[in-house]
């Protein structure tokens, strides 16, 4: 199995969404083997789900910094409902309450999705990730847009029975472009509702 971790690609909850994730702004940038959460004040509220990796898989996040603190928010979350993916893939565990937490709707079954994927040939994630080049911004509609890439020329795949190791294909780009739309919820929370990725979209 080759290394793809970009997830499959969800629709977005409507047409408007589509249109304004296209327009988004340049700027702004287990607790043993695998993950675990726990309630805690992780980042930006009480009771979110502290999410842990692994020293196995690391995810570096790089300017991920904004000076407003309404778009750092966003920023804040949809970190975190990347990392939530990623840690459910390692603990092989597609209903993963922290990945609800982070996640709703068509992006919630995207991610589900994409975590059986793993779970179904018996695959971990091993090396490490890099997330830059982040666009953040507000719609109309009050929706956060969240753009990033992420290099995968670092991490790969690894086979929980056989120990086989893979990683990306030479005649693959490494890089994608995350494109994602958040709701804010009633409890402070931003969810990412729709993501769509294109490989190849970013550069180093």
């Amino acid at each position: 199995m080759a290394l793809l971790l970009t997830a499959c690609n969800s629709g977005g909850g409507d047409d408007s969404d589509s249109d304004k994730i296209e327009g988004a702004d340049q700027g702004g940038g287990k607790a043993s083997a695998a993950a675990s959460a726990s309630a805690s004040a992780s980042p930006g509220g009480t009771g979110r789900p502290e999410i842990k990796l692994p020293d196995s898989f690391q995810m570096n996040f790089e300017g991920w910094t904004n000076s407003d603190p309404k778009l750092q928010a966003i920023m804040d979350d949809g970190k975190e409902a990347l990392r939530a993916d990623h840690a459910a893939i390692i603990e092989a565990d597609p209903d993963a309450s922290y990945v609800a937490f982070y996640n709703s709707g068509v992006a919630l079954e995207s991610s589900q999705k994409w975590i059986k994927g793993y779970v179904k040939t018996d695959d971990s994630l091993i090396g490490k990730v890099r997330v830059f080049d982040s666009q953040v911004r507000l719609n109309s509609q009050g929706l956060g847009v969240l753009f990033y890439c992420v290099d995968e020329g670092e991490a790969s795949t690894k086979n929980r029975k056989t120990n086989k190791v893979v990683g990306t294909p030479t005649d693959v780009s490494p890089y994608l472009q995350y494109r994602t739309t958040l709701e804010k919820t009633s409890e402070g929370v931003w969810k990412t509702r729709s993501v769509e990725t294109e490989r190849g979209a970013c550069g180093q």
